[in-house]
C-alpha cells in the first residue's frame, strides 16, 4: 500500500476518513454537555468539529486533521513554513542553509520545557526525525525526508544547535524540513511501536495546552500550559466538541453552545446578520479537483479525456457546490495561488460542448459510458458529482455515480484498478511545487491517477536541484502546461475555509489561521 508524502497530502486521503468519522449518537450527548458545562465562561474556548481525532495522537503518524489540530495544539514544530518570506519560528530561532544548499542549521530555543518540566534540547530534535525516518514507524513525512533516495542526516552540534546535511542540493528542503512536530525523546526513547504506544494517550508537549480529558466520541479537553515559551495562553481551557451533525453544530454555536465551527457555504448565510458570531473565510491552498483512473481502460485516451475536460461547466459545477465565487475560484492549474512559481498560463479547458463532441468522434469513441466515484456523504462531491453528470450527458457520456464509503474509496484508490473511470478530490500539498512531485511522477506516492509522463518525470528533478531562481520558474511552468496539457487531472476550483467564531474572541490575527489546524498559535485567542 502507498504511503503519503507530506503532512498535506496525508489529507488527500484522510478529507474521506474525517466525513466517515463516529457515529451521530455522539452529538446530543456533546450538545447536553455544552449546556450542562455552560460556555459563557470567559476561560474556556470550545471548538465544534464534525471527527474524532482519539487520544492515541503522536508526531510520526498522526495524518488526519483534526489528529493534526490536536498535535498542534499539545506539540510544537522547529518552525511552519508558510512561504518563502513567511516562516514562523516556534522550538527553533533560526534555520540557516549553507551557501551550497546542502547544510541546513537549526538553532534553538533555550527556554523551553516539556510539560512535565522536562528541558528540550537538540537530543529531542535529532530523536524525532531518526524516528521520522525509519520506515517500520510509518511516519508521514518520511518521504520528503529522502533525497534522490538517500535521507538526511541529523546531526547534534550542541545542546541548542541542530544541523541537517543533504545528500543532493534540493531548493524545497527549507520546506521539507520544517512543519514536523518534535517529541520527547526521554518519553519515547526505546518505544518500539510508536504508532500504538499507549504514551500517545498522555502526550507531553512544549505547545500551548496540555491534554487533559478524552471522551471518545464526545470531547477532547486542553487546559493552559503557563510555562509556554511563547507566553501562557490568555485562555484556561479549550475543548474540542465532536458534534457529527451539521445542523445540531450550527444550531449549537447559534446557541452559544460552543464558540467556533468550519460551516459549509451553504450553512454561511445562517449567520451573516448575527453580530454574536463573526465569519473568517480564509485560503488554506486547497484545490478541488477531478481525476482520472488511468488503469482504466476507458480513459486511455487523450482526446477522450480532453473532450470530458471541455465538456465540463467549471464555473456551474462550483457554484453548485460552493454557492458563490465568495467562498471559491476556479482552478486551471494543479498549483494553488499561493504556491511558488504558481501560473494559470494553462489550456483552460473553457466549456465548450460542441468541442467535446468533436474529440469523442476524432477519437473514434461513441456511446461512452464511465464512472465517477465521490465520498457517498460529502455534500460538496454530491453537488459536483451531480452537475458533472449533467454536463457530460449533453455531450453525449453517460456517467454512473458511484458513490462510496469514505474508507473503502481511500482503499480503492491505492491499488490499480477498474472500478471507477474518475473520481473527485482535493489536496492541501504546501507551497513551493517540489511538494506537489508526488501527484504526478511516475509511481508518485500520491500518485493515485497512475499517471506518467517521462517528460514531467524529468522536470521535477531538474527543479529540485535547480538554484537559478528564473530558471526553476520556467521549469515549474512548463510541469503546470504540460500536466494539464495531458487532461488526466482536470482542476475545479481553490475554495476558502470558513470559520464561524464567537463576535467576543479577540486575537485570532495574532493567533494566525492557517491551513489545516486552524490556528498557528492558540495561546494568542483571548476574549
Amino acid at each position: 500500500m502507498r504511503k503519503n508524502v507530506t503532512i498535506f497530502a496525508a489529507l488527500f486521503l484522510s478529507m474521506f476518513l474525517v466525513l466517515a468519522g463516529c457515529s451521530s449518537k455522539s452529538t446530543d450527548k456533546a450538545s447536553s454537555k455544552n449546556k450542562t458545562e455552560g460556555t459563557n465562561k470567559p476561560d474556556t474556548f470550545i471548538y465544534g468539529i464534525d471527527g474524532d481525532p482519539g487520544n492515541a495522537v503522536n508526531v510520526i503518524t498522526t495524518g488526519d486533521r483534526f489528529g493534526l489540530m490536536e498535535i498542534k495544539t499539545v506539540y510544537s514544530p522547529l518552525y511552519m513554513y508558510n512561504g518563502k518570506d513567511d516562516i514562523k519560528y516556534f522550538l527553533a530561532e533560526s534555520m540557516t542553509p549553507s551557501d551550497d544548499f546542502l547544510t541546513y542549521t537549526a538553532k534553538l530555543r533555550k527556554d523551553v520545557k516539556w510539560h512535565d518540566g522536562q528541558p528540550f534540547t537538540a537530543d529531542d530534535v535529532v530523536f524525532t526525525y531518526e524516528q521520522m525516518l525509519k520506515e517500520e514507524n510509518g511516519g508521514w513525512a518520511r518521504s520528503q525526508l529522502i533525497f534522490n533516495n538517500q535521507p538526511v542526516k541529523v546531526e547534534k552540534v550542541d545542546d541548542y544547535t541542530v544541523k541537517f546535511t543533504l545528500p543532493t542540493v534540493s531548493m524545497g528542503a527549507i520546506e521539507a524540513l520544517g512543519n514536523i512536530f518534535i517529541m520527547p525523546k526521554h518519553v519515547y526513547e526505546g518505544e518500539t511501536n510508536i504508532a500504538n504506544s499507549p504514551k500517545n494517550a498522555a502526550p507531553v508537549g512544549t505547545g500551548p495546552y496540555k491534554l487533559k480529558e478524552y471522551k471518545a466520541g464526545e470531547s477532547v479537553t486542553f487546559e493552559k500550559n503557563d510555562d509556554y515559551f511563547l507566553g501562557a495562553p490568555k485562555i484556561s481551557k479549550v475543548v474540542y466538541r465532536i458534534i457529527m451533525d451539521a445542523n445540531t453544530a450550527t444550531m449549537a454555536l447559534q446557541k452559544g453552545e460552543i464558540n467556533a465551527l468550519v460551516v459549509q457555504p451553504s450553512d454561511a448565510s445562517k449567520f451573516k446578520g448575527n453580530s454574536n458570531v463573526t465569519l473568517k473565510e480564509y485560503e488554506e491552498g486547497r484545490i478541488g479537483y477531478l481525476a482520472f483512473n488511468l488503469s482504466s481502460n476507458s480513459v486511455q485516451s487523450k482526446d477522450v479525456r480532453k473532450a470530458i475536460a471541455y465538456g465540463l461547466n467549471r464555473d456551474e459545477i462550483n457554484i453548485a457546490s460552493y454557492v458563490s465565487t465568495d467562498y471559491s475560484k476556479p482552478a486551471y492549474s494543479f498549483l494553488p495561488k499561493k504556491a511558488t512559481y504558481f501560473t494559470d498560463d494553462v489550456e483552460k479547458h473553457k466549456f465548450n460542448t460542441k468541442k467535446a463532441k468533436e474529440l469523442l468522434a476524432k477519437a473514434g469513441v461513441s456511446d461512452l459510458k464511465l464512472k465517477l466515484a465521490f465520498t457517498a456523504n460529502n455534500p460538496i462531491q454530491q453537488k459536483q458529482a451531480a452537475v458533472i453528470q449533467q454536463n457530460l450527458k449533453a455531450a453525449g457520456i453517460s456517467v454512473e455515480l458511484v458513490g462510496m464509503d469514505a474508507t473503502a474509496l481511500n482503499q480503492k484508490m491505492q491499488s490499480v484498478h477498474s472500478d471507477f473511470d474518475m473520481y473527485l478530490g482535493g489536496y492541501i500539498m504546501g507551497i513551493d511545487p517540489d511538494t506537489f512531485n508526488s501527484l504526478f511522477v511516475t509511481n508518485g506516492e500520491a500518485n493515485y491517477m497512475y499517471y506518467s509522463n517521462p517528460k514531467v518525470d524529468e522536470l521535477f528533478n531538474q527543479g529540485r536541484v535547480e538554484k537559478d531562481d528564473a530558471k526553476r520558474k520556467a521549469i515549474y511552468e512548463e510541469i503546470q502546461k504540460i500536466v494539464i496539457d495531458d487532461a488526466a487531472f482536470y482542476p475545479l476550483m481553490e475554495n476558502k475555509r470558513i470559520l464561524a467564531i464567537d463576535s467576543r474572541i479577540k486575537g485570532i490575527d495574532e493567533a494566525g489561521l492557517v491551513p489545516v489546524y486552524t490556528f498557528e498559535d492558540m495561546s494568542k485567542l483571548s476574549y
